[in-house]
């Protein structure tokens, strides 16, 4: 799973390459201008003038990261004064940006930004080396250096002198889609792996009720934290890898194989790691024909109640509960839900007029979802369609 993540973050980045370079100084008279730049008039004098007024900002933004989007370019920079009565008006501005696609990713450049400026305030600081004179040649080279270097590997090491500075980009995960109130975050480690004081006062109110079983709402109502904080915290441990997210477990869900499973009797390691985590016992382990045949028994139409009555589990010495959720979380199966549809044009039953539940059978809803919103059981819903044979369910 990490492989894949990995892949794609290497795939965006690859498309969101540097455009260009540009070097911009506060002139005491003329103003900001673009003083370098590679390649040469890839920002026109027009565009820039445009926005040279976020290039070179107030002095309450200075040392800021700023992102500037235009119609067909992302600028991001970081504007730097460097206080000294040697200069005209006492200080010396400047800004180092790239530029990016409009559409462009530019979040894992940031740091890259802030640290070359630095490198550049550092040489200025030292030798003068960007106002000394109007020659910009060997920053024309540094900017031509950075962007093919990170363009192409990711990473730069510049030296000046007796300085040098390496630059690297560091890959960033994709931002972490939202969380919904019917799943269920699981831990992905230990949970005492890591220490709850590196966490935020609300997530650490949130963490002891992460379980792998409890819903997003549940944790909510449990912790006494208002849902959406819940979701953000949430959110953001999946964001940094310590949970991950899988469906509500109910012994009426159907779960199906995916192609996955092939890897189990081949992986040795990670078929330990199944025995170990599926066991009920540690010193007596489930067998791991006996783990494998319920994988590959779950399929469409078979509900885990009907399984567990079929294969009786707890004589397995297997914990069916973690089995599914080490399943999902290794992606060895996955959840089938259910969705309720009224049937188009059927005429509606006066319990259909009256329950407001009704307005979720379009065929868009889980049953998880549902429960979720309405507070109604999967078997009180599960009741009233059958009831009603102008209802549905759609299993995918």
């Amino acid at each position: 799973m990490a492989s894949t993540s990995l892949e794609n973050i290497e795939d965006k980045e690859q498309e969101d390459p540097i455009r260009c370079i540009f070097f911009v100084e506060f002139h005491h008279i003329a103003g900001p201008k673009i003083t370098c730049q590679v390649p040469d008039n890839y920002i026109s004098k027009d565009i820039f003038d445009n926005v040279s007024v976020y290039i070179i900002p107030k002095a309450q933004l200075q040392r800021s990261t700023i992102t500037i989007t235009l119609k067909d370019y992302k600028i991001l920079g970081f504007p730097v004064k460097i206080d000294d009565k040697k200069y005209a008006r006492n200080a010396f501005y400047f800004n180092l940006c790239f530029v990016c696609d409009a559409n462009a990713r530019t979040v894992h450049y940031e740091p890259v930004v802030k640290k070359m400026s630095d490198f550049l305030m550092a040489l200025e600081i030292e030798n003068c080396f960007l106002s000394a004179t109007d020659d910009k040649t060997r920053l024309a080279e540094m900017l031509a250096q950075v962007m093919q270097d990170l363009n192409l590997h990711k990473m730069c090491t510049l030296t000046e002198g007796t300085m040098t500075s390496h630059l690297k980009v560091v890959r960033l995960a994709p931002e972490p889609k939202p969380v919904l109130d019917h799943q269920v975050p699981i831990f992905l480690e230990d949970r005492d792996t890591f220490q709850n004081d590196q966490w935020d006062l609300t997530t650490q109110q949130v963490l002891p009720y992460i379980d792998g079983f409890n819903h997003v709402a549940r944790i909510a109502a449990e912790a006494d934290v208002e849902n959406n904080l819940v979701k953000s915290c949430v959110q953001n441990l999946v964001y940094y890898g310590v949970v991950t997210l899988i469906p509500i477990f109910q012994y009426s869900n159907v779960y199906a194989v995916t192609p996955k499973l092939r890897k189990l009797p081949d992986d040795v390691k990670l078929q330990e790691r199944c025995i170990a985590y599926a066991s009920k016992l540690a010193r007596q382990p489930a067998h791991f024909r006996d783990i494998y045949r319920m994988y590959s028994s779950m399929t469409y139409g078979v509900s885990m109640k009907d399984l567990c009555q079929r294969l009786n589990p707890q004589n397995l010495r297997i914990n069916e509960r973690r089995l599914v959720q080490f399943g999902l979380i290794e992606g060895l199966i996955r959840r089938v839900y259910n969705y309720p549809v009224l049937l188009p044009g059927a005429s509606c039953s006066e319990e259909a007029k009256n329950n407001p539940i009704y307005k979720y059978f379009t065929g868009t809803y889980s049953l998880d979802e549902i429960c979720c919103s309405t507070g109604q059981s999967a078997a009180q819903i599960e009741d009233i369609i059958e009831r009603d044979p102008n209802v549905l369910m759609i299993w995918k």
